[in-house]
């Protein structure tokens, strides 16, 4: 049994995950690896997620988070330029689904509706019929992200929540997209109409870095970060916008996810 199993399937584990998940912890481990007493730990987690180096800025790193949230070099991760082309903002395992009027979010085995993502009806019922992308990041992928496209943008709404995983174990019994706390903005673009793209922390640290508030959202300009914990970014896109790369449907229609890294093409413009 891992940590994972122990923490959701057993009662003394369930005991544990409440201590784990109270915020004054959380704050005190972000303080921690926001510390250079927390650089030792990076040596061992570069070996244990088999982290190419080379392909990071690492000259500033004074702290775990600062590892953790790292740069890539120039060109590692480059933008498609075709502005109808829809893009990932970031590394992660995707999975992609239809809106429907009930159950839209079926990640592993919890389902979620829009409403309760975003605890605003009228915002979901835009985004009914059409597509919901969800990017699982694991602790091994880059963890800044960009804006998926270009447009005026609304202010960051930032919705609170209870820290959890947000690895599939955990959402066995948690419904971690009503949970965990989340920030999302709307973004009117001219291809894909008004889409939103949402940042969920996860448990422990899981913290949110958007670096821009209300303004213009630039097509692959840096979003923000994520530091230390698992994190998911979710996209909607409203109905008859974007043609949606059959392969990721079909992956998605068989219960998989796809490999994605941010900058790569996931769908067209309608």
């Amino acid at each position: 049994m891992d940590s994972l199993e122990f923490l959701y399937h057993t009662v003394p584990g369930r005991t544990v995950l409440k201590l784990l998940t109270n915020r004054r912890l959380s704050a005190a481990c972000g303080k921690f690896l926001d510390s250079g007493l927390s650089k030792g730990l990076i040596r061992p987690f570069v070996r244990q997620n088999n982290i190419r180096l080379s392909d990071y800025e690492t000259s500033h790193i004074h702290s775990f988070n600062d590892f953790f949230s790292r740069k890539i070099k120039p060109g590692k991760r480059p933008i498609d330029p075709d502005p109808s082309h829809l893009i990932a903002p970031c590394d992660g395992l995707l999975s992609v689904w239809n809106i429907s009027d009930t159950t839209v979010l079926p990640v592993k085995q919890s389902h979620y509706t829009v409403g309760s993502l975003l605890r605003n009806k009228k915002l979901a019922d835009h985004y009914r019929d059409g597509y919901c992308f969800v990017f699982r990041l694991c602790v091994n992928h880059y963890h800044r992200y960009c804006y998926i496209d270009s447009g005026r943008k609304s202010k960051n709404v930032f919705l609170p929540g209870i820290l959890h995983t947000v690895r599939p174990i955990a959402l066995e019994q948690t419904p971690v997209f009503t949970e965990n706390s989340r920030e999302y903005t709307l973004i009117r673009t001219e291809q894909f109409g008004t889409v939103l793209q949402m940042e969920v922390g996860a448990m422990l640290v899981g913290r949110i870095v958007n670096h821009e508030g209300k303004g213009m959202a630039v097509r692959g300009k840096e979003k923000g970060l994520f530091q230390y914990g698992g994190s998911t970014i979710i996209v909607l896109v409203s109905k008859d916008q974007v043609q949606v790369r059959p392969d990721l449907l079909q992956q998605a229609e068989q219960g998989k996810e796809t490999a994605v890294k941010m900058g790569e093409v996931i769908g067209h413009a309608q």
